[in-house]
């Protein structure tokens, strides 16, 4: 069974007719040469280009080859293809880094969703195994209760779309920092760094399970320029800070990550 695209603009169901998506309302939506689909309407975009730009994409995309978070990827992909899940939505997908591991190790349809364009372009155009497309997380472009397993890896969870999206005792699977993660640089622009939480249950979710899984690598300046440049306190960095860094050379910087297993409650 795969799942059913929705009208971003009327919440019809949509058709796939020739190359494009169309409803009975006759809105449409091409896809792209790539292979994905554009679900975000322009009134819907708070910006010109929103979501994560190209050189945070690009950012992201040379760090996460070098096999540093493999071992957050294939636990998260372990943990899903021991539910056998029909159907697995990625909220927040990126350029495919986790959705394609999934869909390597599950029997089912995996779908990988994005508001950034740039992101998406690049997911669709690597990752045959999975279905891409542009669109807000917090209207997602599928028809209710559809998905066995919801996917957000370090992304907003929007908990009224999560309990829509979900059928009847179907998981929603969470990745956040762990409590020291990327500590070592964190500390170079904070007079005091806090530990991370675990993130807490979504209203009509309950926890089945939490790890937390670390390991301390050794990054070289260029690992590190990408690896900052690709998180959300990036722009706390100012020239010397940069500086500091490359002359120090190698660093040793922790990863930490919750994985946080939640089921939803009916």
């Amino acid at each position: 069974m795969s799942l059913a695209y929705q009208c971003p603009l009327c919440q019809s169901p949509l058709q796939l007719i020739e190359k494009s998506m169309r409803c009975d309302n006759n809105h449409t939506f091409d896809y792209a040469k790539e292979g994905y689909v554009n679900l975000l309407p322009v009134q819907n975009k708070n910006s010109k280009q929103p979501g994560d730009n190209l050189d945070m994409v690009q950012a992201r995309r040379a760090f996460l080859s070098t096999g540093h978070y493999q071992f957050l990827q294939q636990a998260i992909a372990t943990l899903v293809a021991e539910l056998s899940p029909k159907n697995v939505i990625d909220l927040g997908c990126g350029e495919g880094f986790y959705t394609h591991a999934i869909a390597n190790k599950c029997q089912g349809k995996m779908y990988g969703v994005d508001i950034s364009k740039s992101a998406i372009k690049y997911a669709a155009k690597r990752y045959e195994n999975c279905q891409f497309s542009v669109a807000s997380i917090s209207q997602a472009p599928f028809a209710d209760y559809q998905s066995d397993v919801l996917i957000s890896i370090f992304a907003p969870l929007f908990e009224q779309e999560l309990t829509r999206l979900l059928s009847k005792n179907g998981s929603l699977i969470v990745a956040s920092p762990g409590p020291w993660h990327l500590k070592e640089l964190k500390q170079k622009i904070y007079r005091e760094v806090n530990a991370h939480t675990p993130v807490a249950a979504p209203q009509n979710f309950t926890l089945i399970q939490q790890n937390l899984i670390e390991q301390k690598v050794k990054l070289g300046f260029e690992d590190v320029k990408n690896l900052i440049t690709m998180t959300p306190f990036a722009w706390k960095f100012r020239p010397e800070h940069w500086q500091e860094l490359e002359k120090q050379g190698e660093q040793t910087v922790t990863l930490s990550f919750y994985i946080s297993h939640f089921r939803k409650v009916d």
